[in-house]
């Protein structure tokens, strides 16, 4: 079974990351994103297990690799090429993500009172509507992000009684 798995890792990498190459364009360039999302997520985590039995096949040659200054240098500037996605800022510094994300994110940082109005509603009601949710806190001059957190509840929660996804308690 050993020698099976190994036989296949390297093949199992080739055709795991085209698959990978194309959702991720195609997600990168917002075309089929229901259809690529989840194919790219799962398919690059089941990615891992072949890229795992890989390195355990070709540890001798990749060790040496790991040794040089190449390799180095590569593995350092991917962090530093990383590290702007994974604190939130692209290379503008305005905030990276999908653009609902960058909106919703914004939209947190409002009152009540201001977002209420394009809901169609007047900021008491939406007060109501999210004390009548779980959020204690809800105030209409608070934020939406300082609410959920006062209440003990996530952003996400909030945004979800916002969206009408789900109704108050009667």
């Amino acid at each position: 079974m050993k020698a099976l798995l190994l036989k296949y890792a390297t093949p199992f990498i080739a055709g795991l990351f085209l698959v990978s190459l194309v959702s991720g364009v195609a997600l990168f360039f917002h075309v089929g994103n229901a259809t690529f999302h989840g194919m790219h997520e799962w398919l690059s985590m089941v990615l891992i297990l072949p890229f795992v039995l890989h390195l355990w096949k070709n540890w001798k040659p990749l060790f040496a690799y790991l040794s040089g200054a190449p390799m180095a240098i590569a593995l350092v500037a991917s962090v530093a090429l990383a590290l702007p996605f994974a604190t939130g800022q692209d290379q503008g510094g305005r905030g990276g993500g999908p653009p609902q994300i960058v909106v919703a994110r914004a939209l947190a940082k409002s009152s009540p009172a201001q977002v209420a109005p394009a809901l169609g509603m007047q900021a008491e009601q939406l007060v109501a509507r999210l004390v009548d949710s779980g959020f204690t806190a809800a105030s209409v001059d608070l934020s939406l992000a300082e609410i959920a957190s006062r209440s003990a509840k996530d952003e996400q929660a909030l945004m979800a009684v916002l969206a009408g996804a789900t109704r108050p308690q009667q």
